[in-house]
């Protein structure tokens, strides 16, 4: 046995209401008729469709502990976040400046919301508190995920918790259809950067043990999409 996980029970988790994903996505509607609506279409899409948010907020404990989001894209999460009433402090970093450009836009009526540009393999922001990592791992070597793991894992507060997304390489089908779904996303220029190593959960959940976080066995995070994302929680013992 490899220990790769070939099934597990999904998480009991649903996307957005169309309603619900709509009301994020008008934050990102262009000032003028003639601008672009990318961002806004994709918005709905993607909260109407994906059950990550709901499936990281039910393991994310509203403790007052601030939010650190490493590859936060266009920064939904802080959207769902408050939408969801967490009031806790939000910060979220992506290497794409022009994501961060249009978070920053987006979410200008957000309380205690920030956006800075950052690559997540240079050195992370001072922060203890809660970590996300959110479908960023396979856009990384296998070493700079062993650093950036390591890394993220020293921000997490005693009783916070590293709330990880990834795909993993379990060799099936929705292995397959996720790995040619990035690569388009880089051709395409929604990514900034190619696919390049699809974690071995093994790999992983030592890592974070070997960081002093007591972590769960991933669980399936996909909802009706055709990907393979998994979820794992680790968690920093409280003192």
């Amino acid at each position: 046995m490899d220990g790769t996980p070939r099934n597990g029970t999904p998480l009991p988790c649903t996307p957005l209401t169309a309603l619900q994903a709509r009301s994020i996505a008008e934050a990102f509607r262009p000032a003028q008729a003639w601008g672009s609506r990318r961002d806004y279409y994709y918005t709905r899409g993607k909260l109407g469709s994906d059950p990550l948010y709901d499936g990281v907020l039910q393991h994310l404990p509203d403790d007052g502990q601030p939010v650190l989001d490493l590859g936060c894209g266009l920064g939904l999460f802080a959207h769902v976040l408050r939408q969801r009433g967490g009031t806790q402090r939000y910060l979220g970093v992506d290497l794409d400046a022009g994501k961060i450009a249009r978070a920053q836009r987006a979410a200008a009526d957000l309380p205690d919301v920030r956006f800075d540009c950052l690559d997540v393999q240079a050195p992370l922001p001072a922060h203890r508190g809660h970590v996300l990592l959110l479908d960023v791992l396979q856009y990384l070597d296998a070493g700079p995920q062993q650093v950036l793991l390591h890394a993220a894992s020293e921000q997490v507060a005693p009783g916070g918790r590293l709330l990880l997304r990834t795909p993993l390489a379990t060799g099936d089908g929705r292995d397959r259809t996720t790995r040619v779904a990035d690569r388009l996303a880089w051709l395409v220029g929604w990514m900034g950067t190619r696919p390049r190593h699809y974690p071995d959960p093994q790999v992983v959940q030592a890592t974070l043990a070997a960081a002093g976080l007591q972590v769960r066995a991933p669980r399936p995070l996909h909802g009706r999409t055709p990907f393979n994302s998994w979820l794992l929680v680790a968690e920093r013992p409280a003192l």
